[in-house]
């Protein structure tokens, strides 16, 4: 049958092929703009932590209020992200999306402006809220491609934009060299220097607003397009997702990979600066080695669910997720106790490939959770993530009771004892890692109707 796309489709519209080197319209571009923007949002974020050294001095921000800041800048994304899924349902990921990134692009620009810690903790809060971002970027995927390949779409879509921290941990402190090169004082230097991040965010708001659309037929406000069913009440679309206790599973699974990987995007310069005496741009290239890592890692493990997945079903997606986080869980051990500087820098880089692909690993599974409330699971797993890093940041990076090094180990204790969880998640119609299944059709509607697309099986 001839098809408007050039991408193969389902009967949805939905791609059944993924292209990540093409830009044919709607799948592809919609993937491009989505990643793009999410990248700029994490750079926005994560292009303060890199010249904290300077920033610390030039405040005079003590050890607990730069604790402070980073649990900060963690709060503000877990409510913006709760409310991001909803937003999605209702309007679309693109309004949502690009309006949320139009909103906090001068915030970042605000921090040049702080002359207090207060005022600096303040701004960290603000500028969290832009990492919501990533709720509309997953939820615009499953929107957009088939169950077939949706793990790997999500794990690219998120990884290459994840790349946005560790890009910043090495631009920025190149970005302030320069200005300090032209003779601009260490203290102009770095203010000047967050104007670049605020002009990249709201460029590619601009991007998202102009150039996306939200689903393969059009856009949400286009009512001949995507009304084939009326639109449910909030509160109904909400509830449903709340009521799956598997979102609530997802969502802990997800504070200990992306949680941890958040943690460590905020304190890994840091770390290294202080630890092992190297100079500002030594521990950015460091620091970014870790968020780079994401280019292939996220999508791997995206990649790696799909493959199981059509080989053992869920049981296969749910066993890969267990097994990757916690291995991921047992390098942070290792990461917390080497010594030497090679080997701190070799087990960082190992650990960043298991804890990035268990974030793609996670997201995978969600778009099987519930059609009707995708946004809402996908909105409750992505807050998982920043509470996690909230959590981490307070009991282990936020004052001086452990030293980073234990802290980097219980952290990896944690997320082990975190993901036993998944061993309780189970779908009648597939089962569960221990559990076959007990019904292909005798559950309800709602109940898990998206099933792998080259099943030919739909639950209407």
């Amino acid at each position: 049958m001839d098809t408007p796309f050039s991408l193969p489709v389902d009967s949805d519209g939905k791609a059944t092929d993924f292209r990540p080197f093409s830009l044919s319209p709607p799948h592809m571009r919609a993937f491009h703009i989505a990643w793009l923007s999410l990248f700029s949002c994490f750079f926005s974020t994560f292009s303060i932590p890199p010249l904290m050294p300077i920033i610390r001095n030039d405040l005079k921000l003590t050890p607990n209020d730069i604790g402070n800041a980073n649990i900060a800048s963690f709060l503000g994304s877990i409510f913006s992200r709760l409310a991001m899924g909803p937003a999605c349902d209702l309007m679309g990921p693109r309004i949502a999306s690009g309006t949320l990134s139009l909103l906090t692009a001068p915030i970042i620009l605000a921090t040049s402006l702080v002359s207090s810690p207060t005022s600096f903790i303040l701004v960290r809060f603000l500028v969290g809220f832009s990492l919501a971002n990533f709720v509309a970027n997953q939820f615009w995927m499953s929107s957009m491609f088939s169950g077939s390949v949706v793990g790997v779409a999500n794990g690219v879509a998120a990884g290459w934009a994840n790349m946005g921290a560790g890009v910043a941990q090495l631009v920025m402190p190149l970005i302030y060299a320069f200005l300090c090169h032209l003779n601009l004082p260490p203290c102009t230097a770095w203010r000047v220097a967050f104007v670049f991040p605020c002009i990249f965010q709201a460029v590619t708001a601009l991007m998202v607003l102009v150039y996306g659309q939200d689903l393969p037929s059009g856009n949400y406000n286009d009512s001949s397009k995507v009304g084939k069913k009326p639109k449910e009440k909030l509160i109904a679309v909400v509830a449903n997702g709340l009521r799956n206790y598997r979102g609530w599973i997802l969502g802990l699974t997800y504070a200990y990979s992306f949680g941890v990987e958040l943690t460590v995007d905020n304190i890994i310069a840091q770390y290294f600066y202080d630890r092992f005496g190297v100079n500002l741009q030594v521990a950015g290239i460091i620091a970014a080695c870790f968020g780079m890592m994401n280019w292939f890692s996220r999508p791997a493990g995206g990649v790696l669910s799909d493959k199981l997945g059509r080989q053992f079903g869920i049981r296969g997606r749910l066993w890969g997720l267990w097994v990757v986080q916690t291995v991921a869980g047992l390098l942070c051990v290792l990461l917390g106790g080497v010594d030497s500087l090679l080997s701190s820098v070799v087990a960082m880089c190992v650990f960043s490939v298991f804890v990035q692909a268990s974030s793609g690993l996670t997201f995978a599974v969600v778009p099987f959770v519930s059609k009707r409330s995708l946004g809402v699971i996908s909105g409750m797993t992505g807050s998982g993530g920043t509470v996690g890093a909230v959590v981490n940041q307070f009991l282990l990076f936020s004052g001086t009771e452990y030293s980073k090094q234990t802290s980097i180990s219980l952290m990896g204790l944690m997320m082990i004892v975190a993901t036993l969880p998944v061993t309780f998640i189970y779908f009648p119609q597939w089962g569960g890692m221990f559990c076959a299944p007990t019904s292909l059709c005798a559950t309800s509607p709602e109940d898990y109707h998206l099933l792998l697309q080259n099943s030919d099986i739909e639950h209407k």
